[in-house]
């Protein structure tokens, strides 16, 4: 039967391998849920007619024994009131009613076997997208705290990067220092050194010239009677 080829895959479906083998969870399950829910409004309709087919090939076979049972009685009455011939027909009526029977019983068989499986596959996948639709809130959650976790994980590594840049900047400002150090070094060198002989004479040249200040001043208080 095509429909139960069909849908094979569906009744051999498993919601965890599909889920396991997703490079993103949250849009596989809301896919695979968008297609399963697709995927049962078909089966129910195709699951209807076939169960329909069972009820009606069920109906033939009934009304078929009904029939034979008929004609089984029709020949007894015949045979009661001493026709024996109308019997032979009623009996004759009863066995290719039989015959018909037969296949019909064999028809009947098939469509119930049909309508299980179809009513299996049913079940079968209202089942997966009950389960699948109880458990999207916690996959959807799992996936969230999965994307923080990554945020987390990148800041980690920025942060990281940070403390880098601050030990290279640590390095930089050591050797300005370093800079600093040489150059105020070097102004040290350059500066002509100091000559002690030149630096006396500058002393007493000084001392001279407060000497003779000293005698004026003497000289002019004995002029002016101080």
């Amino acid at each position: 039967m095509g429909i139960l080829s069909r849908f094979s895959d569906i009744i051999s479906a498993n919601v965890n391998s599909l889920l396991d083998k997703a490079e993103n969870p949250e849009k596989m399950v809301d896919e695979y849920l968008r297609k399963a829910n697709k995927d049962l409004a078909d089966v129910k309709k195709e699951t209807a007619g076939v169960m329909a087919e069972e009820s009606r090939t069920k109906r033939l076979v009934d009304s078929n024994a009904a029939e034979v049972i008929k004609y089984s009685g029709l020949a007894e009455k015949a045979l009661k009131s001493g026709n024996e011939d109308d019997a032979r027909v009623f009996l004759s009526k009863k066995q290719e009613l039989e015959s018909a029977g037969a296949g019909l019983h064999t028809a009947y068989a098939a469509a119930h076997e049909n309508a299980k499986k179809m009513r299996d596959l049913h079940d079968k996948l209202v089942n997966d997208i009950n389960s699948l639709t109880a458990r999207r809130q916690t996959i959807l959650a799992k996936v969230a705290v999965a994307k923080t976790q990554e945020k987390v994980n990148r800041m980690g590594s920025t942060a990281d990067k940070m403390q880098g840049s601050l030990g290279a900047f640590e390095r930089m400002e050591q050797k300005a220092d370093g800079m600093l150090d040489r150059a105020n070094a070097m102004s040290e060198l350059n500066q002509e050194p100091i000559d002690e002989a030149k630096a006396l004479e500058e002393k007493y040249r000084s001392a001279n010239t407060n000497a003779s200040v000293d005698a004026e001043l003497e000289e002019m208080k004995k002029n002016l009677g101080l």
